[in-house]
């Protein structure tokens, strides 16, 4: 039987301080840094993306930040593909792994190994369905996938149209379920000696630092980097990097359909509803260690890491 390897997580919702901690548990247990963020592959996407500086990174290797043009595609498929090709990297270089970010969905393909049956196979069935949400709607999409896969359907919101087309695919090109795939795949055992830790605080202040953050990247110029990404690279809403919170909320904006403050109270909405939607993600995940801000300090939290950090290298010498 093969030896499982070691891997640490830090994850929790946005604006709750993985980004600094990680730098903290990185230096400490000579760690190398994998970013698990759906947009900070992006290069020139920085400001909406509250992305590390290279200043900030310091002698921490990172990985998986600033590797795609906004123009591409990203997606878990890549990201597990890349993540496994880093930690492999990490190893050989006699460090340890450290996947740092809030996509829990990104974090579980790679704790789970998870096997994703390509799709895609059929392109037209994508140009069908993206017709039919842009035609009907998202509603119309969802109800579809109501009848070809409830579960699915309960798990996945209807305005994420991306993942709705992804099961509806599935399921044609297959003719099985998505989240029965999904079961069988999340019932396997994990090939790492992983520590999973999500970081959270008190809603309310959560809620406020979220606010805050929002207002500092307006100050440091987040409708200029929006604004030169659209204009002077010619991205449109339908691209998946402007399909993040930060940026897809300014095209109403650009269009003269509503004012610059309601665009940034959106913005603020949007970050707060998808913090709520990690942390729920989150308390479903099993094998997880809770740290609350409000009660630990970062030095007691660095205790808590460092004493597990200790176990897994000595898994990786055993």
């Amino acid at each position: 039987m093969d030896k499982k390897k070691p891997l640490l997580i830090l994850t929790g919702p946005t604006a709750a301080g993985k980004t600094g901690l990680s730098l903290k548990i990185a230096e400490r247990i000579g760690g190398s840094i994998i970013s698990a963020d759906s947009m900070q592959v992006y290069r020139r996407m920085d400001i909406g993306t509250a992305k590390i500086s290279k200043e900030e990174m310091g002698d921490i290797p990172h990985y998986l930040i600033d590797i795609l043009e906004p123009s591409e595609e990203f997606n878990v498929f890549l990201f597990r593909k890349l993540a496994m090709e880093a930690i492999r990297d990490i190893e050989n270089a006699g460090r340890i792994p450290i996947i740092a970010g809030g996509t829990g969905f990104y974090i579980q393909a790679v704790i789970k190994d998870v096997d994703f049956t390509e799709t895609g196979q059929m392109p037209h069935l994508r140009d069908k369905y993206e017709r039919m949400a842009e035609e009907e709607g998202p509603g119309a999409l969802h109800r579809l996938l109501e009848k070809a896969d409830p579960e699915a359907a309960a798990a996945i919101h209807p305005n994420n149209i991306k993942r709705v087309i992804r099961a509806l695919e599935f399921f044609e090109e297959t003719g099985n379920r998505i989240s029965e795939h999904n079961e069988e795949q999340m019932a396997k055992s994990s090939p790492f000696d992983y520590r999973y830790y999500v970081l959270y605080t008190d809603r309310e202040k959560l809620y406020e630092r979220i606010n805050r953050r929002v207002d500092e990247m307006m100050a440091d110029g987040l409708e200029d980097e929006v604004r030169t990404l659209v204009c002077r690279e010619g991205l449109t809403e339908n691209c998946t990097s402007m399909k993040g919170i930060g940026y897809r909320e300014f095209f109403p904006y650009f269009r003269g359909e509503c004012t610059l403050a309601e665009t940034v109270e959106k913005i603020k909405q949007d970050t707060r509803h998808f913090a709520k939607r990690q942390l729920t993600w989150f308390r479903r995940e099993k094998d997880v260690v809770w740290l609350d801000k409000d009660k630990l300090s970062d030095e007691e939290i660095l205790e808590i890491i460092m004493r597990d950090a200790a176990s897994l290298k000595e898994t990786e010498l055993s």
